[in-house]
Protein backbone atom coordinates (compact mmCIF):
# COMPACT_ATOMS: atom_id res chain seq x y z
CA UNK A 1 0.00 0.00 0.00
CA UNK A 2 1.11 3.59 -0.05
CA UNK A 3 0.99 6.64 2.53
CA UNK A 4 -1.72 8.58 3.44
CA UNK A 5 -0.40 12.29 2.27
CA UNK A 6 -3.78 14.10 1.67
CA UNK A 7 -7.50 13.66 2.82
CA UNK A 8 -9.87 16.09 1.69
CA UNK A 9 -13.92 16.37 3.08
CA UNK A 10 -16.40 17.42 1.18
CA UNK A 11 -19.31 18.33 3.37
CA UNK A 12 -22.93 19.71 2.25
CA UNK A 13 -25.28 21.25 5.21
CA UNK A 14 -28.34 21.07 4.30
CA UNK A 15 -30.80 24.42 3.20
CA UNK A 16 -33.73 23.95 6.24
CA UNK A 17 -33.80 26.12 9.07
CA UNK A 18 -31.69 25.70 11.74
CA UNK A 19 -29.45 23.07 9.68
CA UNK A 20 -25.89 24.84 10.69
CA UNK A 21 -24.12 24.26 13.74
CA UNK A 22 -21.19 26.31 15.31
CA UNK A 23 -20.41 22.86 17.12
CA UNK A 24 -18.02 20.55 16.29
CA UNK A 25 -16.91 17.96 13.16
CA UNK A 26 -14.16 15.37 13.25
CA UNK A 27 -13.27 12.47 10.46
CA UNK A 28 -12.62 8.80 11.64
CA UNK A 29 -10.45 7.22 8.85
CA UNK A 30 -7.22 4.98 9.37
CA UNK A 31 -7.16 4.09 12.98
CA UNK A 32 -7.44 8.35 14.07
CA UNK A 33 -9.58 11.18 14.38
CA UNK A 34 -9.32 14.12 12.73
CA UNK A 35 -10.96 17.35 13.63
CA UNK A 36 -12.79 19.05 10.45
CA UNK A 37 -12.47 23.02 10.70
CA UNK A 38 -11.20 26.08 8.81
CA UNK A 39 -11.09 29.28 9.34
CA UNK A 40 -14.28 30.37 7.84
CA UNK A 41 -17.41 30.25 9.16
CA UNK A 42 -18.60 27.36 8.23
CA UNK A 43 -21.54 23.91 8.85
CA UNK A 44 -23.77 27.40 7.97
CA UNK A 45 -27.20 26.29 6.02
CA UNK A 46 -26.32 25.65 2.77
CA UNK A 47 -22.73 25.57 3.06
CA UNK A 48 -20.98 23.44 0.46
CA UNK A 49 -16.95 22.99 1.61
CA UNK A 50 -14.02 20.95 1.08
CA UNK A 51 -11.42 20.51 3.50
CA UNK A 52 -8.11 19.32 2.99
CA UNK A 53 -5.72 17.17 5.72
CA UNK A 54 -2.22 16.76 4.65
CA UNK A 55 -0.94 18.17 1.46
CA UNK A 56 -2.48 21.66 0.75
CA UNK A 57 -4.04 21.62 4.12
CA UNK A 58 -6.79 24.69 4.75
CA UNK A 59 -7.54 23.34 8.28
CA UNK A 60 -7.46 24.63 11.21
CA UNK A 61 -4.63 23.40 13.45
CA UNK A 62 -2.87 21.61 9.87
CA UNK A 63 0.11 20.38 11.60
CA UNK A 64 -1.72 18.00 14.41
CA UNK A 65 -4.29 17.26 11.10
CA UNK A 66 -2.10 15.93 9.29
CA UNK A 67 -2.52 12.15 8.19
CA UNK A 68 1.22 12.29 7.87
CA UNK A 69 2.18 12.64 11.59
CA UNK A 70 1.73 9.94 12.47
CA UNK A 71 2.00 8.05 9.18
CA UNK A 72 -0.62 6.36 8.28
CA UNK A 73 -0.92 3.90 5.24
CA UNK A 74 -3.84 2.98 3.03
CA UNK A 75 -3.89 -0.19 4.40
CA UNK A 76 -5.19 1.27 7.61
CA UNK A 77 -8.55 2.40 5.45
CA UNK A 78 -9.44 -1.31 5.43
CA UNK A 79 -8.52 -2.08 9.01
CA UNK A 80 -10.60 0.80 10.93
CA UNK A 81 -14.39 2.29 9.88
CA UNK A 82 -14.20 5.51 8.43
CA UNK A 83 -16.84 7.92 9.91
CA UNK A 84 -17.88 12.03 10.37
CA UNK A 85 -18.84 12.62 14.07
CA UNK A 86 -20.65 15.44 15.53
CA UNK A 87 -20.16 17.51 18.83
CA UNK A 88 -23.09 20.41 19.65
CA UNK A 89 -21.91 22.61 21.39
CA UNK A 90 -24.53 22.07 23.83
CA UNK A 91 -27.88 19.72 24.14
CA UNK A 92 -30.01 21.68 21.62
CA UNK A 93 -26.89 21.96 19.20
CA UNK A 94 -27.69 20.07 16.00
CA UNK A 95 -26.52 19.55 12.64
CA UNK A 96 -28.29 18.43 9.21
CA UNK A 97 -25.38 17.06 6.76
CA UNK A 98 -27.00 16.44 3.29
CA UNK A 99 -24.07 15.32 1.81
CA UNK A 100 -20.24 14.07 2.14
CA UNK A 101 -17.42 12.40 0.07
CA UNK A 102 -13.90 11.82 1.81
CA UNK A 103 -11.26 11.08 -0.86
CA UNK A 104 -7.66 9.69 0.51
CA UNK A 105 -4.69 10.56 -1.92
CA UNK A 106 -7.10 12.08 -4.82
CA UNK A 107 -5.97 12.37 -8.29
CA UNK A 108 -3.04 8.91 -7.73
CA UNK A 109 -3.57 5.68 -8.47
CA UNK A 110 -4.04 4.72 -4.88
CA UNK A 111 -6.79 7.15 -4.26
CA UNK A 112 -10.24 5.51 -2.26
CA UNK A 113 -13.37 7.48 -1.61
CA UNK A 114 -15.85 7.16 0.69
CA UNK A 115 -19.72 8.38 1.14
CA UNK A 116 -22.90 7.32 2.17
CA UNK A 117 -24.95 6.37 -0.50
CA UNK A 118 -28.72 7.26 1.66
CA UNK A 119 -27.65 10.46 1.78
CA UNK A 120 -27.58 10.51 -2.44
CA UNK A 121 -30.30 12.86 -3.96
CA UNK A 122 -32.31 15.68 -2.63
CA UNK A 123 -35.59 14.01 -0.76
CA UNK A 124 -36.54 14.94 2.69
CA UNK A 125 -35.36 11.29 3.51
CA UNK A 126 -31.88 11.60 2.28
CA UNK A 127 -30.37 13.83 4.53
CA UNK A 128 -29.33 13.44 8.41
CA UNK A 129 -29.62 15.21 11.59
CA UNK A 130 -26.63 14.78 13.89
CA UNK A 131 -26.82 15.61 17.83
CA UNK A 132 -27.05 14.86 21.24
CA UNK A 133 -30.95 13.70 20.92
CA UNK A 134 -30.65 11.97 17.28
CA UNK A 135 -27.34 10.30 17.64
CA UNK A 136 -23.87 12.00 16.94
CA UNK A 137 -22.18 9.74 14.11
CA UNK A 138 -22.54 9.04 10.37
CA UNK A 139 -20.33 5.53 9.13
CA UNK A 140 -19.22 5.68 5.25
CA UNK A 141 -18.25 3.20 3.13
CA UNK A 142 -15.83 2.39 0.11
CA UNK A 143 -17.10 3.85 -3.38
Amino acid sequence: MSDITKITIQLWTATEAEAGTNGFVYLGIAGREFHVDASRNDFEAGDNYTYTLGAGANVLDAARNDPASPRLDTSDTDSYPVYLRFEGKDNDDAWCLEGVTVTVNPGTPTARTYDNDRLAGTGANQKIWLGQRYGKALYLKRV
